[in-house]
């Protein structure tokens, strides 16, 4: 089978695992002695994106952005959301009642991004293991899912040596590898990492990214990874979707968005970024103003208030994200508008 991380799966070759169309959460701003609703929070509105078996999709980002509700609304540990999230050939998740939900979340997995918050205090790491296999009935007896825990832990750099300890005992990289044990239990599919490193030591990223890279292979996995670390998410992806206060604004393959970047505020994350050589030198694009506020946002482009290249469309006419070639998605009039003064932000 050839390496995922090498080759580049689009829509023609592969029906989707998980297609996501138009998905909102719009959170319900109350106040007054009455409770009223007086505005929304649009924290997600209208994202699309899909993901091929095998594949590892990227969503990078600000903090605040949007993308960890993103992640929890698609595997409903936020309820309320509107959009259509289809997986594999099933019904809309986003419709079903928790009851109807179950049977897919043995096939739906997410890794936290705190290892230690994630875990409970009171259950040894056997028992934080063996209770998804209780839950779905995968194994027959208390030997078999102790069995099946001690393959899981030698699966992600750990041993039995560690069944019978508390999460307080392990290191943060440790813990994170229990939280992928976990995640792994029930055979999953598709996993959603939100942040699932940046709350560990430099060193210890590169293992636990090496790890999952590791497993996607050996078990043919995709991910959702969500993280505002623009290194890490070229390094483990491979599509990358980059998003701007609760929009998509530029998808492409990894290659295409970290050497020909067209959105500008694409461009401005990837010079911000930092470069591990002392010896090499640039100019670097810094973004004025303040991130507007999802209570509000701007009419036209949301990114408008903030980019160097704004001109009259932008202030009042949203840009779709619009396919420019090869499956390179951007939202920006600089490249799809007529009447740009610029085909694309290089010219």
């Amino acid at each position: 089978m050839a390496d995922p991380q090498n080759s580049s799966v689009s829509g023609s070759e592969q029906k989707p695992l998980l297609s996501v169309r138009n998905l909102k959460m719009h959170f319900p701003i109350r106040s007054g002695v009455f409770s009223r609703v007086t505005g929304h929070v649009r924290a997600v509105d209208g994202v699309s994106f899909e993901i091929h078996p095998g594949e590892t999709l990227g969503l990078a980002g600000e903090s605040g952005c949007g993308k960890t509700t993103v992640g929890r609304a698609l595997l409903r540990l936020l309820d309320g959301a509107e959009g259509e999230a289809r997986f594999e050939n099933s019904p809309n998740l986003l419709t079903l009642s928790q009851r109807e939900m179950r049977p897919y979340r043995k096939h739906l997995q997410i890794i936290f991004q705190d290892p230690f918050s994630s875990l409970n205090p009171r259950l040894t790491v056997a028992g934080a293991l063996m209770e998804p296999l209780k839950i779905f009935g995968i194994c027959k007896n208390r030997k078999e899912r102790r069995d099946r825990v001690v393959g899981l832990l030698e699966e992600v750099g750990l041993s039995s040596t560690h069944l019978d300890r508390y999460p307080h005992e392990f290191s943060g990289g440790q813990r994170q590898r229990i939280g992928i044990a976990r995640a792994l239990t029930v055979e999953p599919k598709l996993i959603i990492c939100d942040e699932a490193v940046s709350a560990l030591d430099v060193s210890v990223q590169a293992q636990v990214i090496n790890l999952l890279m590791d497993l996607r292979r050996k078990r043919g996995l995709s991910y959702l990874f969500i993280s505002h670390a623009l290194s890490v998410v070229e390094h483990i992806s491979n599509r990358v979707a980059i998003m701007y206060l609760g929009k998509l604004v530029e998808v492409a393959d990894k290659d295409e968005i970290y050497k020909r970047p067209l959105h500008p505020y694409t461009e401005a994350l990837l010079e911000a970024a930092p470069i591990p050589d002392p010896s090499v030198r640039r100019e670097r694009q810094l973004l004025e103003g303040d991130v507007p506020s999802p209570i509000n946002p701007p009419p036209g482009c949301s990114f408008h208030p903030r980019c160097k290249y704004c001109f009259d469309p932008c202030r009042t006419e949203t840009p779709p994200l619009t396919d420019v070639g090869g499956g390179h998605q951007v939202a920006c009039h600089l490249v799809t508008h007529p009447d740009s003064p610029r085909k694309t932000c290089h010219d």
